[in-house]
């Protein structure tokens, strides 16, 4: 189960809401999600978590690039909205390097047995080399201080398990506004 919350910051505190992410494909879209509940371009949290599996906060200030945090990369990599928050910068991959070299498996079987030759298994190799390369890494992944500035520190982020969002909001000073649309 997905919950998924928007903290916008006014001149008044904080505004918060919950959020349906049916339309919400891409990191672009989640952007633009943000921004539309902006008020004078100042910063909105985009708090999504799958219960007891991870949970992610995005922030976008303005017009700024999002700025990402997410609890367990690996969980994360296996949820429809955990892999929109799991970019290839933060994965240190190649931006779209997956997305060609799929297109190319889908072209053509490269494998040595689109001839109808057997196939051959490659002897044991040691645990070095068994490494994946696109693995996505367990634990936490993203900018460790993107709630910094606004109370909570990136040693408070790391600790955070059960009930992450109320401790954020709490740290950030959105505890009663948050209640509201829980």
């Amino acid at each position: 189960m997905y919950f998924a919350a928007l903290l916008a910051r006014t001149e008044d505190g904080w505004e918060a809401s919950d959020t349906e992410l049916d339309d919400v494909e891409t990191l672009s879209d989640l952007t633009d999600l943000a921004r539309e509940a902006s008020v004078d371009e100042d910063t909105v949290l985009v708090y999504i978590e799958q219960e007891d599996a991870w949970f992610g906060v995005v922030r976008v200030d303005g017009e700024e690039d999002p700025r990402i945090y997410v609890s367990d990369a690996s969980a994360a990599a296996r949820s429809s909205y955990g892999e929109i928050l799991l970019t290839d910068e933060m994965l240190g991959r190649e931006p779209g390097a997956e997305d060609e070299i799929a297109a190319l498996e889908e072209l053509v079987d490269l494998d040595g047995t689109e001839d109808g030759e057997p196939q051959r298994t490659a002897p044991a190799a040691d645990a070095d080399d068994d490494a994946d390369p696109d693995a996505v890494p367990a634990g936490p992944i993203g900018e460790l201080g993107v709630l910094a500035d606004l109370g909570m520190s990136e040693k408070e982020l790391l600790t955070l398990q059960t009930d992450a969002l109320s401790e954020i909001a709490e740290a950030v000073g959105a505890a009663e506004v948050l209640e509201s649309v829980r």
